[in-house]
């Protein structure tokens, strides 16, 4: 069984310090589109499991909600500030917890993306035996190994793009990761770019 990603009371201290550290109020969705960030998009908690914690936290006077048109703007209270100050040390576990918890859920990531290209080769290796079975139904004289060229085809086509979705989850996930540790250069994203186009060329 999976664990889960924050330990009981830790995500609503989480809350209060990423309201801290915006330095102006937040909507509930910016609330999970920040969390969502700080895990580089391997967890995006509900809004059944932010807002009952926002209001909670209101209950206890350590953040307010102001109406702002149809949404609701929360912000830490200065007893919020305290609540933080007073528990630091507690924060800052709490962040160890969450960068095992991000590499484990992009292990699990990384694990999925594996499983389903499997899934893909079996699927596809399937297929093109039915259309050996076709092909020899229809009395094309052919060697029970061969593939068509079409069926060929689309075998390569799936299999690259399961290639670029892997990449694409394995890079997204580093990149969102490093995003949230601050430690994103422009010439990291250059050679993303460069690399690419390069590759492109190539094709």
């Amino acid at each position: 069984m999976t664990p889960p990603v924050f330990a009981h009371g830790h995500l609503r201290l989480y809350l209060l310090s990423l309201l801290a550290e915006s330095g102006r109020g937040m909507h509930g969705y910016e609330l999970i589109q920040a969390l969502g960030d700080r895990f580089g998009g391997t967890y995006v908690p509900s809004a059944g499991t932010i807002y009952p914690r926002l209001a909670k936290l209101e209950e206890e006077g350590l953040v307010t909600k102001v109406a702002d048109g149809r949404k609701t703007v929360y912000e830490i209270t200065d007893a919020g500030r305290a609540e933080l100050a007073a528990r630091q040390s507690e924060l800052d576990g709490i962040e160890n917890d969450l960068t095992d918890s991000v590499r484990r859920l992009a292990d699990e990531v990384r694990s999925s993306v594996n499983d389903a290209m499997r899934s893909l080769r079996a699927e596809l290796a399937a297929a093109a035996r039915e259309a050996r079975t076709e092909a020899r139904s229809e009395g094309r004289s052919q060697k029970a190994e061969q593939t068509p060229d079409h069926v060929q085809s689309r075998i390569q086509l799936q299999q690259a793009e399961s290639l670029l979705a892997a990449f694409r989850a394995d890079v997204r996930t580093e990149l969102r990761m490093r995003a949230a540790r601050a430690d994103l250069p422009a010439e990291v994203v250059e050679r993303l770019r460069s690399g690419l186009d390069a590759l492109r060329k190539q094709l």
